[in-house]
């Protein structure tokens, strides 16, 4: 029987196929944040966490210990976030349910200060990932990748190394070979 073809679209999840060797997308898991056949996609990888603190990347931050993780390699420059505070940061973006994308970084910083926001709600991002127009469904027709439905647990959750291969045994029988596949194939 058939795997039924999940279209890409916003608040869907990229996943890797194994053998993908790209410094970026190797084993990762992507949130499509914004999907468009003729504005093209942005995504955020949330499974790469870096280790540096939030005050070391952007400076008006207040001295907290929240994660940051490599978002892609588009504007490694910037930060970029997801959250669940939803409305209370103006200018928030809804990608599903209850994770949105963005807003106003002033507003989230004095909430941060105020101690009405933790780490569990919110994710920071060095980067992001995108897609041309046409881009995104060129590659799923390589199957570099496969897209998947996700709840708010799988992106705001902890253990974010262990995602990918997670994710991948939840696709089912057919992909769970996948989770065993060594990072490097010539090694094993």
């Amino acid at each position: 029987m058939a795997k039924k073809f999940i279209e890409p679209t916003q608040g869907r999840l990229l996943l890797s196929e194994p053998a993908l060797r790209d410094y970026y997308f190797a084993r990762s898991v992507v949130l499509l944040v914004e999907h468009s056949e003729t504005e093209g996609t942005v995504g955020l990888i949330l499974n790469k966490p870096i280790h540096m603190k939030l005050n070391e990347v952007a400076k008006d931050f207040p001295n907290v210990d929240y994660p940051i993780y490599l978002g892609g390699p588009v504007h490694p420059e910037r930060l970029f976030y997801l959250h669940t505070i939803g409305e209370a940061i103006p200018g928030s973006i809804k990608v599903f349910n209850d994770v949105y994308w963005g807003g106003d970084i002033t507003r989230l910083i004095e909430l941060i200060e105020l101690n009405q926001v933790d780490k569990s709600q919110v994710r920071f991002f060095i980067g992001y990932s995108g897609w041309n127009p046409g881009q995104l469904n060129n590659e799923l027709s390589e199957k570099s990748w496969i897209v998947s439905s996700t709840n708010k647990r799988s992106i705001m959750g902890a253990h974010p190394e262990k995602l990918w291969s997670k994710l991948i045994k939840q696709m089912g029988s057919d992909y769970a070979i996948w989770a065993n596949f060594p990072p490097d194939p010539v090694l094993n």
